[in-house]
């Protein structure tokens, strides 16, 4: 059975579609497992139009997937996150590495700030869990993603554009613009 609504939201006002299954096929409410339909994909904002395509797209993608698989969100998260390090130096054998290097990053100017850097490893970790089969040592049981541990790689990541994209892009056109002024007053550019 399928139910519908609109999007309670006066910003969206979508149509809003779950699919809703009672697999014991008793009238309690208990029994009933929902899925959403539509819309597909985590309620995330746009993408900076700073960020380059091809990260965009996988960033976009992980965000499709995760209802259906947090497992394939986490991995494109991760690699996004390789990518964005890939683009700004931060190349090594493998993503740990890389990581590695940021986060010992001396340039104070170009180094992250601390509530990224608690969590930015938290990426290669759950995309580690999503692409091997790795297992708890107590339970020996398969070690996987949960919904909301791969809601909050697309957080971070979504922190890794404001670093690494949005905030350099807005401080260059400040900065241009400041020049603009100071050349209009006689004065030389800023430093």
């Amino acid at each position: 059975m399928t139910r519908s609504a609109l999007c309670p939201s006066e910003a969206c006002r979508k149509l809003v579609v779950y699919y809703c299954a009672n697999a014991e096929k008793k009238h309690d409410d208990e029994n009933w497992t929902v899925r959403l339909i539509e819309p597909l994909g985590a309620n995330r904002g746009p993408v900076p139009p700073v960020v380059p395509s091809i990260i965009a797209g996988d960033y976009v993608e992980a965000c499709n997937v995760l209802p259906i698989s947090p497992k394939a969100s986490a991995a494109l998260s991760r690699r996004c996150l390789q990518a964005m390090l890939r683009a700004h130096g931060y190349i090594a054998k493998d993503l740990a590495k890389e990581v590695d290097l940021l986060l010992n990053e001396p340039d104070s100017s170009k180094a992250i700030p601390a509530s990224l850097r608690m969590m930015v490893d938290a990426i290669r970790n759950f995309g580690n869990f999503s692409a091997h089969p790795i297992t708890d040592v107590t339970t020996l049981q398969i070690i996987d993603v949960e919904p909301e541990e791969a809601e909050w790689c697309l957080e971070v990541i979504e922190e890794c554009f404001q670093h690494f994209y949005v905030r350099p892009s807005e401080a260059a056109k400040r900065k241009a613009a400041l020049d603009a002024k100071l050349a209009r007053a006689g004065k030389p550019p800023s430093k």
